[in-house]
C-alpha cells in the first residue's frame, strides 16, 4: 500500500506530472503524421523504418518528390521543437532546472521508444539539438556545424548525426566544465547514450560500408 501510495504521490506531483507530459510530448512521431498526411505513405514501411526527417526524406522521394524536403525539413524542426515547448511550459511553473534536465532526456527517450508505436520511434537527434539548445545553445549549434558539414561532404547522414551529437555534448566539458545549476554532464551523457544506442545499426552498416548516403 505505501508504495502504491508513494507512487501516485510522485505522478500527481507537480514534477512527476511534467515528467510524464515530456515523455508524451516526445513520443509524439511527427514524421509518421507527416509522412501519412502530406505524402501519403507509412514511412515504417520504407528505408530504415524510422520515424526521422532522414528516413522521411527517404520515402518521400520515392512517392511525392516535390515535397519530400520540404516534409523532412518539417519534421526535423518539430522534432526539436516539441521538446523546446515542453520546456518552456515547464519553466513557466517554475520547475527546477534539475527536473528540467530529466524533462529534457525524457523527451529524448519518448522520441526513441514512443509509447505511441509499442515502444519503437526515431534515432533522437533532432529531439536531443531541441533540449540541449535550451540549456546550452552553444553546445547545441556547434553539434549543427558538424552535422551539416559532415552531411554535405560525406553525404551519410548517420555519420553527420553521430559526428555532431558526439562534438556537441563532447564540447560542453570544455565550454562548461560545470554545466549551470545542476554541474554534472550526467543527463548529456545519457542523452548521447541513447542517440549512440539507436544508431547501432547504423554503426554496423558503417564499419561494414553498406550505409546508404542521402542523394
Amino acid at each position: 500500500m505505501y508504495l502504491i501510495a508513494g507512487i501516485l504521490d510522485f505522478f500527481t506531483s507537480l514534477n512527476g506530472i511534467f515528467y510524464t507530459l515530456a515523455y508524451l510530448v516526445g513520443g509524439i512521431p511527427f514524421g509518421l503524421l507527416y509522412g501519412k498526411y502530406l505524402g501519403g505513405v507509412d514511412i515504417r514501411q520504407v528505408g530504415s523504418g524510422s520515424i526521422g526527417a532522414t528516413n522521411v526524406l527517404r520515402a518521400l522521394k520515392e512517392t511525392n518528390p516535390k515535397i519530400a524536403k520540404k516534409v523532412a525539413i518539417l519534421t526535423m524542426l518539430s522534432d526539436a521543437l516539441k521538446g523546446v515547448f515542453i520546456l518552456m511550459v515547464a519553466k513557466a511553473f517554475g520547475i527546477s532546472y534539475e527536473a528540467q534536465w530529466m524533462m529534457a532526456f525524457l523527451v529524448v527517450v519518448g522520441h526513441c521508444f514512443s509509447p505511441f508505436l509499442k515502444l519503437e520511434g526515431g534515432k533522437g537527434v533532432a529531439s536531443s539539438v531541441g533540449v540541449i539548445a535550451v540549456f546550452l545553445p552553444l553546445e547545441a549549434l556547434l553539434g549543427l556545424v558538424i552535422w551539416f558539414v559532415v552531411g554535405k561532404l560525406l553525404k551519410i547522414s548517420s555519420l553527420a548525426s553521430l559526428f555532431g551529437v558526439i562534438c556537441g555534448v563532447g564540447s560542453s566539458f570544455f565550454l562548461h566544465p560545470e554545466i549551470p545549476h545542476i554541474t554534472t554532464h550526467t543527463p548529456l551523457v545519457l542523452i548521447m547514450c541513447i542517440v549512440l544506442y539507436k544508431h547501432i545499426p547504423n554503426i554496423i552498416r558503417l564499419i561494414q560500408r553498406k550505409e546508404q548516403k542521402v542523394l
